[in-house]
């Protein structure tokens, strides 16, 4: 699997995703955008890339702080996720930054086929949310236990993606008042989505080793499900199926 740090401007930053694909297969593939958690470009964050792109995808791993700022704990990640979930305009500014360094690079590689799709983790999973809201060429976008509250509501017609939000339905971090205004949102913006919610799944599903108590857990079903299902919708909305 080829990894690729890339470099692109993120307004004033330099900001270093990483472009992760299977060199052995020939011929073009869809796009996939990734946005990782909090933490940010982290070895975890690149494993999931390559465990996702397989042989299927293209996948771009996000940066949403910049070159060289990778927190190293959560209280450093919350210091910089925070200011980006308060303020919509900032944070859609830096993935359609990053949206558009995927679509250059793989396209300057000649990789990519035009399709596009994006997902993301926690704050990730926020992040493909205001990508999608701010009318990206996305087929579709898919939030895994990720924010769903956002600053600047989706204008009508916005919203070109198919949406898919899976989420545990007691998550304290994404409570079910934020599903039911996201659902509420996304039906006045004319938006396709679907929701999966699984009882008694706590934040971060999917991520092992991440467990707070009573506030996140890992949780073995609920991740294989969600990975089956994002791959399948993801395939859906490419085919026209959704």
């Amino acid at each position: 699997m080829k990894l690729e740090p890339i470099s692109y401007a993120m307004g004033p930053l330099i900001a270093e995703g990483v472009l992760v694909y299977d060199e052995n297969i020939s011929g073009q593939r869809p796009a996939v955008l990734m946005a990782p958690n909090w933490l940010g470009v982290t070895d975890k964050a690149i494993e999931r890339a390559r465990l996702v792109a397989g042989d299927r995808y293209v996948v771009f791993v996000a940066d949403m702080y910049g070159q060289g700022t990778r927190p190293a704990d959560f209280p450093a990640a919350a210091a910089l996720a925070n200011p980006l979930r308060a303020n919509a305009a900032e944070q859609r500014r830096r993935v359609r930054a990053t949206y558009d360094a995927m679509v250059a690079e793989g396209s300057r590689r000649d990789l990519t086929d035009g399709r596009r799709a994006a997902n993301g983790f926690c704050f990730g999973g926020g992040n493909v949310l205001e990508l999608a809201r701010d009318g990206a060429d996305l087929a579709a976008a898919v939030s895994i236990h990720g924010d769903l509250k956002t600053a600047a509501p989706a204008k009508p017609g916005a919203v070109k993606a198919a949406l898919l939000v899976a989420h545990g339905a007691p998550d304290p971090v994404a409570p079910k008042a934020d599903r039911d205004a996201f659902e509420q949102e996304m039906d006045a913006a004319g938006a396709k989505w679907q929701t999966l919610v699984f009882s008694g799944v706590l934040h971060a599903y999917t991520d092992q080793g991440a467990d707070v108590p009573g506030v996140a857990a890992w949780n073995e079903p609920a991740c294989r499900q969600t990975y089956a299902l994002t791959h399948q919708f993801i395939a859906d909305a490419f085919a026209g199926r959704l």
